[in-house]
């Protein structure tokens, strides 16, 4: 599959290799290297149970009516629960990080993700140095999400600390 997140770029390419499938573990990475996710469209029974799970019934996830009183045009997922998918979708994927925690997450988010819409995402190692013990290692990598449209709409980081 032609992932949609590599189409349309117009700057030059970037460095690193799109990891291809198996394990791969924390000293075989070198920055620049990616995985990219499968495609998921975000449905209106998942934002429910997101809301019931999590108790985040704000009326911009519940109704669309009120989400366009908000200036939206219909209801919008919840930013936490893009942010799971994205991370279920790494999980998924065919090139999987020999992980054993998560550690930090830092990420915006930048446009409404709502009923409907695709995501994909991108998982590109920045940077990556031993762990105190040296037994493991910690990896930081820069994580983009977007839409059908290609359009980012959550950026920011993961920190993984990972199997050597």
């Amino acid at each position: 599959m032609t992932a949609r997140i590599d189409k349309g770029e117009t700057a030059a390419p970037k460095p690193g290799r799109r990891l291809p499938p198996g394990m791969h573990g924390f000293d075989s990475l070198a920055p620049g290297d990616h995985v990219i996710t499968a495609e998921l469209v975000v449905t209106a029974d998942m934002v429910d149970r997101f809301a019931d799970l999590s108790g985040d019934r704000f009326e911009l996830h519940m109704s669309d009516e009120a989400a366009r009183e908000l200036g939206f045009p219909a209801r919008v997922a919840h930013g936490l629960l893009v942010l799971s998918l994205i991370d279920g979708l790494k999980n998924q994927a065919p090139a999987q990080l020999s992980a054993i925690a998560t550690l930090n997450w830092d990420m915006g988010f930048r446009k409404p993700v709502l009923l409907g819409d695709s995501l994909q995402a991108e998982y590109r190692l920045q940077s990556k140095r031993l762990a105190s013990d040296g037994k493991r290692g910690i990896a930081v990598f820069a994580v983009t999400a977007r839409n059908q449209r290609d359009e980012v709409v959550q950026t920011g980081q993961t920190t993984l600390m990972m199997r050597r």
